[in-house]
């Protein structure tokens, strides 16, 4: 298989994403002792990062092949990252605008993860188009992206980080 083939730029990207959360986690490493969120941060993203070693090896096998001890990602890990949006989601006031990624360290970085994770699902997703792919995959790194993007807002809120929103940029009019 070719290094520029559409199957190794979407586990390639996958696990580019996985270095990113890497990079998140150790940023994280620095407030856990300050934050309880930052604990509950920490496991949620091991979790995610092994998960997403289960995705770039399903998507580096050849369609049709398998092999012993295959990865799988399932429904319930879909409904995993639901269930943690939904917890997340809780401590949060409804957005009334776009947010400017950054704010602060770990959640400027989640907010990187989350347009990775946003690559690697456009690239699955044109996979798909041409090969077989699993559909559950699709729907995690889907899930994975909202669960990047609200994780980025619950950190800032749980370490009383700013959230700049978009500021429409208004011509005044003149009479």
């Amino acid at each position: 298989m070719w290094k520029d083939s559409l199957r190794v730029e979407a586990y390639g990207t996958i696990d580019e994403l996985n270095a990113s959360i890497g990079v998140v986690r150790v940023m994280n490493t620095d407030v856990v002792d300050e934050y309880s969120a930052a604990a509950q941060l920490e496991d949620e993203l091991r979790w995610v990062q092994n998960k997403l070693f289960d995705v770039g090896s399903i998507l580096a096998t050849a369609p049709g092949q398998t092999f012993k001890n295959m990865p799988r990602v399932s429904a319930n890990d879909v409904t995993r990252l639901e269930k943690l949006i939904d917890r997340c989601q809780k401590d949060l006031e409804p957005l009334k605008e776009f947010i400017l990624p950054g704010g602060g360290k770990v959640s400027g970085f989640l907010h990187q993860a989350r347009t990775v994770c946003r690559r690697a699902e456009r690239l699955c997703v044109a996979l798909s188009k041409t090969e077989p792919v699993d559909l559950t995959i699709i729907k995690f790194v889907n899930r994975l992206s909202d669960a990047l993007f609200v994780l980025a807002r619950w950190v800032s809120k749980t370490q009383g980080e700013p959230e700049f929103l978009w500021e429409r940029d208004v011509a005044k009019k003149t009479t």
